[in-house]
């Protein structure tokens, strides 16, 4: 029979089980406790909280190199129009929520590092009733940031065709902790050998990647950009059209497998790549089949905006 024990046997039993990944853990908060604690043993969540059982929450990924918060302001003001969509308000202001993901960075000891909020319904039973939840729940980790080796961007990546398609436009648009989708998409490329997949719309067009988006330069060397309706409008590729658009036309339309294979670049943009250029699409050449004068321009132009930009964070 299992054993039936008292909350302090049961907590030394809890904190001493297996956990894969605390190595990466450098600090965490969660809004309902009030403290900032750097013991990954202790990142925990209710199991009750809406968040857990039924994907009932958004969250943002962001990151800060040396010393300084890049795109808090975007990352938020995406998120509160995420939480919104699904009725969702945090158990704090939107300012508050921005100065505490600035401290527990700054406590975390690192001077680079990912950030995740999660931000989510709350705790109070296993239904589907908002009213189950009484207040919201709120958690943000500080991770540890490991940027890719330089010879990782100077090779560049191979990508495909997932057969997992694009959200409903409802769901696309909207950064749910549900990405059951995206792992999916991971695993078919984990499965068949390439590094990214690219998923498409019911109309055969270009949506997005799992984590990232995607864009591609055309022949008259014009940046395409897909029409953001079965996507995720990324921070990232945002800001790098904003940053380049003096430099080189812009373009939002759609994009087909066809326009992906006769570009001079296909690149994809991401909160901790940047930018990476795709060589390879369902095993077929790219251009040159090297990374693209655009794609490393606008890597050059987001870590500059980084550090004249970012937000400071706020060491204790």
């Amino acid at each position: 029979m299992i054993k039936k024990v008292d909350s302090e046997e049961y907590i030394d039993a809890m904190l001493s089980a297996m956990r894969a990944g605390t190595e990466k853990v450098c600090a965490f908060y969660e809004h309902r406790i009030g403290l900032v604690c750097t013991d990954p043993k202790l990142m925990l969540m209710p199991w009750d909280d809406h968040l857990v059982h039924r994907g009932d929450g958004v969250f943002e990924s962001m990151k800060f190199v040396d010393g300084k918060m890049y795109q808090l302001d975007p990352h938020l003001r995406r998120m509160k129009r995420s939480a919104r969509s699904i009725h969702l308000e945090p158990p704090c202001s939107w300012k508050e929520m921005a100065d505490i993901i600035l401290e527990v960075a700054g406590a975390s000891g690192c001077d680079s590092g990912m950030v995740r909020v999660l931000l989510g319904r709350g705790g109070g039973g296993f239904g589907i009733d908002l009213n189950e939840c009484p207040v919201p729940s709120l958690y943000i980790v500080i991770y540890k940031y490991e940027p890719k080796p330089e010879e990782w961007y100077e090779k560049g990546l191979t990508a495909f065709k997932t057969s997992i398609p694009a959200k409903q436009p409802y769901l696309a648009t909207i950064k749910s902790i549900d990405y059951l989708p995206n792992v999916l998409m991971k695993r078919e490329a984990t499965e068949k050998g390439f590094n990214l997949p690219f998923c498409f719309d019911s109309m055969s067009f270009l949506a997005e990647g799992a984590t990232e988006n995607v864009c591609i330069v055309n022949t008259a060397g014009t940046i395409l950009v897909p029409q953001f309706t079965n996507a995720l409008a990324g921070t990232t590729l945002t800001r790098a059209i904003q940053l380049i658009a003096d430099e080189v036309e812009v373009d939002y339309v759609a994009i087909s497998e066809d326009d992906i294979l006769m570009a001079k670049e296909v690149i994809v943009c991401g909160t901790s790549i940047d930018t990476v250029g795709v060589v390879r699409y369902n095993k077929k050449p790219i251009h040159d089949v090297r990374p693209g004068p655009v794609c490393k321009r606008m890597r050059e132009l987001l870590q500059k905006d980084l550090q004249e930009t970012g937000t400071p964070i706020i060491k204790n």
